[in-house]
């Protein structure tokens, strides 16, 4: 939905009157899950911005013993996505479910206090993983119902703004605390978790229960079964995977997740690269955050208009370049910004556009479903890549192990381009 002249004619939301300057404003429930999504992110990044240093600094963690971990952080949502996806399609309650997340990874944040073992750790962080994976697919499906398909890309770089806001803020808030407090590490997790907690409240007050539906759509967001409709069956959803656009896509982004090196890995090397101090470490995705929040909502106008493919793939292009830095670029000050440039312009060109594609495959009684799939493809990829970067560092060294990357990161994504051709007007 856009908050437009309620006097206008139907229609006059138009071509014309974007030429005008005219340009639709963002619906109100994407505003307020933007802001939900800044705190929570706030929470997250504080914990993930000391999260490394912590494990192999503190803990004395292998880099195989941190891939494992950091597996289990960014992986265990995948399976649970599915679940999350379908019940709040079954239901019709996306804000229940989304609400789920949130509270059950607020509930972790405090028995990071508690947790120094691989056993414990990996426990902890697969309950927080799962409060994500329970969110995620519906808040992008309340975003998804609240907007027409010609402006997915634009109301998805709103809300990655808004919550890349809270990743800048995150390790901002963790640098800030390690400097201050005697016992930093603890202090990061207790501040954490109170945040975490704000966020959920803010969810339960101001996100509505059905958000108004988007000019056209059929359907409104988060309606309950009593609109006459039959709850949704995990036959229905398993239908999904007969529509060849949305195997391609989900396939392509398994393919590119297998070869994405997490962030923290990223990290971790441009430290070692560049010779930055461990105690700017938490800083360092500060930087990504910056240039993701800057280009999120250009660049998903930008794939509005010109294709979501294309800009999907420059991205992969964009982080290809940075572990070519890695490798070959001489140690200089300008390596770590220039890489972290590189690293928020491939979030800021797929992290939204991904999920934007969907709406014009799915049907919108199956949107969170849709989502879930395509988003559990690219989490477990993304789980193996990191489960077999940290035993590639552990076994050759960083070097190896990151050409090894770049180089099926560029195989992956000849084979995605060629995949993803426009196929009936998607983009």
């Amino acid at each position: 939905m856009y908050l437009t002249d309620r006097s206008a004619p139907p229609g006059a939301d138009t071509e014309q009157g974007r030429r005008r300057g005219l340009g639709p404003k963002v619906a109100p429930v994407v505003l307020v899950l933007g802001t939900v999504s800044l705190i929570t992110d706030v929470s997250s990044e504080m914990v993930t911005a000391v999260l490394p240093l912590y494990l192999v600094t503190r803990l004395g963690f292998s880099p195989l013993g941190f891939g494992t971990l950091d597996g289990v952080y960014n992986g265990v949502s995948a399976l649970v996505q599915l679940t999350g996806g379908h019940l709040a399609d079954r239901v019709r309650g996306h804000k229940l479910m989304a609400g789920l997340g949130y509270g059950l990874s607020a509930l972790c944040k405090p028995l990071l206090l508690f947790a120094g073992t691989l056993g414990t750790l990996g426990a902890v962080l697969a309950l927080e993983r799962t409060g994500k994976g329970l969110r995620t697919a519906p808040r992008d499906a309340m975003i998804s119902l609240s907007t027409p398909p010609g402006d997915q890309g634009r109301a998805f770089g709103v809300h990655r703004a808004m919550d890349t806001t809270g990743a800048m803020l995150g390790p901002l808030a963790a640098f800030l605390i390690l400097r201050a407090a005697a016992d930093g590490y603890d202090a990061v997790f207790g501040v954490s978790a109170c945040v975490a907690a704000l966020g959920v409240l803010v969810l339960v007050l101001f996100v509505p229960r059905r958000p108004a539906e988007a000019d056209g759509a059929g359907m409104a967001v988060g309606a309950g079964v009593a609109d006459g409709r039959r709850p949704v069956r995990i036959r229905d959803a398993l239908t999904l995977l007969r529509l060849p656009r949305l195997r391609a896509i989900a396939g392509c982004a398994a393919l590119l997740g297998l070869t994405t090196v997490s962030d923290a890995f990223v990290y971790l090397l441009l430290q070692r690269r560049a010779g930055i101090g461990e105690q700017w470490f938490t800083l360092l995705p500060l930087g990504t955050a910056t240039v993701f929040l800057l280009l999120a909502v250009p660049v998903g106008a930008l794939a509005d208009r010109v294709g979501r493919r294309t800009v999907f793939l420059a991205g992969h292009a964009s982080l290809l370049t940075g572990y070519a830095l890695l490798l070959w670029a001489p140690a200089t000050p300008i390596l770590a910004p220039v890489v972290l440039a590189l690293h928020g312009l491939f979030y800021a060109a797929t992290d939204g556009v991904l999920p934007a594609t969907l709406a014009d495959i799915v049907p919108e009684e199956l949107r969170a479903s849709g989502l879930a799939i395509v988003g559990t493809s690219q989490a477990l990829a993304r789980f193996c890549c990191s489960l077999a970067f940290g035993a590639a560092w552990t076994a050759w060294g960083d070097g190896p192990a990151l050409a090894g990357s770049a180089v099926g990161l560029l195989c992956c994504a000849t084979v995605a381009g060629m995949v993803l051709r426009p196929a009936g007007g998607t983009r």
